[in-house]
């Protein structure tokens, strides 16, 4: 008797739009490069803000990547997750003419940590400045956290399944989880990712409750995690989409395989309970490396949550330790996220195309900003390390409690 077919997903398609770059190949150079573009905030009505540092998306036009009938009725977080959508689906060679033949075969699954912040605030100015009359009718979609997912599929006729993570920064590696097991149970394709755009004055207010906020000025110093000089987390706009697909569909179609993902698992361990994120982390570890069927001694690089808190850094630290064991003291661990700003749900899906490129590449990209580590890891510093990586483990944490762990196995390792 025939064992049954495991449908294994992998990822066939990687669209970024990032403060470092708004394609992959820029997006890429700029990492192993450990180039850093945090910068002073320059979004009009920020000025007075504490806020004074984060990681904008400034070479990005919308009105070149999105129609104007989509662009009107979208925030700019959505902008960014439709033109990153595009650039993973044209990576995978998935066009038009794939959901036409079999729609119900292609879905979407997006992360959101607060939606369309900057298009709400704009109509309610209008609403009190100019009146109830003034305000436009997408207000009532536009904001909405399941936006970028309903969008995507309208626009590309995607009707398979289709949902969004509401969650913290970790909801990004759920995502992506999301879409490998709907993969697993017989879709052919999903569209899975995170982009954020956390920058407009009202959105930058509301996160000014995070006492894990960094409000220094100087941007080589605002965000430097693991660190005695750590101060917080720096926010970012932009993220990652990518194409995750059935992995024998995929090489039918003559498409390459960049990596599969092998193993996930989150675990909740309360909001700001940094001491606590260190068992919940190791938990989730555990979980991932499980389902992966992957030993800790396996993992060849770790892209770390390195939020820049000295608590939250240390439960990190001892979090890698825990799971792997002596083999997390001699890990090589990154951060590239410190050059970029932390993107919320966008971070651990950047993170994520980053470790694909980087088993691609044999690279492992540094920390930028990242000198004179306080932990005992192996931090990647300074510039980029050559190395033979077959497997990446991406952590993330959310400001909620969320950890969450995601296995990567190189295209080359079955």
């Amino acid at each position: 008797m025939n064992a049954p077919h495991v449908r294994r997903a992998g990822v066939t398609g990687i669209g970024v739009v990032a403060p470092n770059g708004t394609s992959t190949d820029a997006f890429w150079k700029a990492t192993q490069e450990g180039m850093s573009v945090l910068d002073r905030v320059t979004r009009e009505g920020c000025e007075h803000l504490p806020l004074r540092v984060a990681g904008e998306v400034r070479s990005f036009d919308p009105s070149a990547a999105v129609e104007e009938r989509f662009l009107v009725q979208t925030d700019r977080f959505t902008h960014f997750a439709m033109a990153a959508a595009d650039l993973a689906l044209a990576d995978a060679r998935l066009g038009q003419a794939d959901a036409d033949s079999a729609p119900f075969s292609l879905g979407v699954v997006t992360a959101a940590g607060s939606g369309g912040g900057e298009f709400g605030q704009r109509e309610l100015q209008r609403l009190w400045g100019k009146g109830s009359r003034f305000v436009g009718p997408y207000q009532s979609i536009a904001w909405f956290y399941a936006a970028s997912t309903g969008q995507i599929s309208i626009r590309r006729g995607f009707k398979g399944p289709c949902s969004v993570v509401a969650a913290d920064e970790a909801g990004g590696l759920d995502a992506l989880a999301h879409a490998a097991r709907a993969v697993g149970r017989g879709t052919d394709a999903i569209v899975a990712g995170s982009t954020e755009a956390p920058l407009a004055p009202y959105s930058v207010v509301c996160q000014l409750g995070y006492e894990e906020l960094s409000t220094v000025e100087d941007p080589a110093r605002a965000y430097r995690p693991f660190t005695d000089g750590a101060c917080g987390f720096v926010p970012a706009e932009g993220g990652a989409m990518l194409v995750v697909e059935e992995e024998n569909r995929a090489r039918e179609r003559g498409v390459q395989v960049r990596a599969t993902i092998a193993g996930h698992a989150a675990t909740f361990t309360g909001a700001s309970r940094w001491e606590l994120s260190r068992e919940g982390l190791a938990q989730a570890i555990r979980g991932a490396l499980d389902e992966a069927g992957c030993a800790p001694e396996e993992i060849d690089v770790v892209f770390a949550d390195a939020l820049g808190v000295p608590e939250a850094d240390r439960a990190e630290a001892l979090a890698i330790a825990d799971a792997l064991g002596t083999h997390g003291r001699r890990v090589p661990v990154t951060a590239p996220k410190t050059g970029t700003g932390r993107g919320y749900c966008a971070a651990p899906v950047l993170d994520t195309a980053a470790a694909v490129l980087a088993m691609e590449h044999g690279l492992i990209p540094p920390t930028p900003n990242v000198f004179d580590i306080c932990h005992d890891l192996d931090l990647v510093t300074v510039r980029a390390r050559p190395a033979e990586l077959r497997t990446a483990l991406v952590l993330s944490r959310g400001l909620m409690g969320s950890n969450s762990a995601l296995v990567l196995r190189h295209s080359a390792i079955e």
